[in-house]
């Protein structure tokens, strides 16, 4: 397995990400169009970055700057463990409470109150599982 974030697990997430009927084809439905960065609290960037055009990827890889639309983080421990065993619903939501996952840039809360968008975001852990 490549290193976490890296230009090639990015890369095989794109591809984990676009053969998810539950993921692309639920966003394709609602025309979502996102750049997506994915890295650690704490540091000043992101790692690796997707970019979404109606929902499914077009590119991903080592974050070059793009200007994201979400920014997601977590310490490397907690995204280890979400790989190996995806959170639901609930977890996630204590994880953003708790402040174990943070949103750099994007709204969390807007985006879980909108089911079109909430199914697709909890399914993406588990591709992750995948890449």
């Amino acid at each position: 397995m490549s290193e976490l974030f890296s230009d090639e697990w990015m890369m095989n997430f794109q591809t984990v990400w676009n053969a998810d009927a539950g993921i692309a084809g639920e966003l394709e439905k609602i025309g979502f169009k996102s750049t997506i960065g994915y890295g650690f609290k704490g540091d000043e960037k992101p790692l690796g970055v997707i970019v979404v055009e109606g929902g499914k990827g077009i590119s991903a890889g080592a974050y070059n700057g793009e200007e994201l639309n979400w920014d997601l983080r977590a310490d490397k421990p907690t995204w280890e463990k979400w790989i190996t065993k995806p959170p639901g619903m609930m977890g996630l939501g204590m994880a953003y409470t708790s402040k174990k996952l943070q949103f750099l840039v994007g709204d969390y809360g807007a985006m879980m109150k909108d089911p079109r968008m909430a199914g697709p975001f909890i399914k993406s852990f588990a591709a992750m599982g995948k890449a």
